[in-house]
């Protein structure tokens, strides 16, 4: 609706200031065109937003104008509450700010959204870590999310996986990122990433440093994660596929060789692997659900451990 796009147009402009027309159209999937009748409607209510020519120009408010909008709708309101993860806070150190952001905004809401919101808090929990697996210790979190927001260095004492495994490291923390219960701090030079529950020992320096501009903290994670999904599963099988059988994980990725099932019902496909012995075990845990036909290596292995186990079982 074109009121809502009004106001984000404030905000937008309100939180970060100078923006030309072409960011406020990506921002908000319009037109560009689009965009200039909403500034001429904003300007027309009388709000003091101007616009500078060129090419380092752009439209933005008068220095000192905030708006004082605090309406909510009943999504909105429910978002917040749904988002606001008192696990992750509590890690950071954040659990009593938290709650306490949460109890003024939700005094600040009017009975009817008060209701939503809270029935959100109600019946939804937010649990990131996965079963069977004891929490990380990460006693440094809460320096290292500090040296994030002030642009602190980090001297470390790292654990690695590969020889030498103790490495002292300096890093300029740029920012966290919390990956099914598992803590991570991307950090240059790089950047790099580094699991938080492998620093042994940690000092902030008095030393700043300055934040790349136009780091995307998003943007980077998405990449690295595509990049170690590739470097990782360098091989492939090809199996069959019991009907009804759903593979999860990384064989969720699995590519249909043949375009369909065979008489049986069953389907072949291709899943990317680590490596045999991972795949080994992997493919191990379903069963008679599924058939590895390749590579021969993987499926000798796999039959060689079915027949010990059939002996030992006999």
């Amino acid at each position: 609706m074109k009121s809502s796009r009004l106001v984000s147009i404030l905000l937008l402009l309100q939180t970060r200031g100078r923006l030309t027309a072409a960011q406020l159209a990506e921002e908000l999937e319009v037109s560009v065109r689009t965009v200039y009748r909403d500034v001429e409607a904003l300007g027309a209510a009388g709000v003091p937003l101007y616009g500078d020519a060129g090419h380092a120009g752009g439209y933005r408010l008068l220095d000192g104008y905030r708006t004082r909008l605090t309406g909510l709708t009943a999504e909105e309101a429910e978002a917040i509450f749904l988002a606001g993860a008192p696990g992750p806070a509590a890690e950071l150190g954040l659990g009593p700010v938290l709650a306490a952001a949460r109890l003024k905004v939700r005094a600040a809401l009017p009975d009817a959204l008060r209701e939503h919101a809270d029935r959100v808090g109600g019946r939804f929990h937010l649990d990131a870590p996965g079963w069977y697996a004891d929490a990380d210790e990460t006693p440094y979190l809460p320096a290292v999310a500090d040296a994030v927001w002030n642009s602190r260095v980090l001297h470390v004492r790292y654990r690695r996986w590969r020889e030498p495994t103790d490495v002292e490291r300096r890093l300029e923390p740029y920012g966290l990122v919390l990956k099914a219960g598992r803590w991570y701090v991307v950090a240059g030079p790089g950047p790099r990433t580094f699991r938080i529950d492998q620093i042994l020992e940690l000092t902030v320096s008095a030393e700043e440093f300055p934040r790349p501009e136009g780091f995307d903290l998003a943007a980077y994670w998405a990449d690295h994660q595509r990049d170690f999904h590739e470097r990782l599963y360098r091989e492939e099988a090809v199996v069959r596929v019991a009907p009804g059988i759903r593979l999860g994980g990384t064989a969720a990725r699995a590519v249909t060789v043949d375009g369909g099932a065979d008489e049986e019902g069953w389907t072949t496909v291709t899943v990317p692997i680590e490596s045999v012995e991972r795949a080994h075990d992997e493919f191990l845990r379903l069963g008679t659900s599924v058939e590895v036909l390749e590579p021969p290596e993987l499926r000798s292995r796999i039959a060689a451990t079915i027949a010990e186990l059939a002996r030992r079982y006999t």
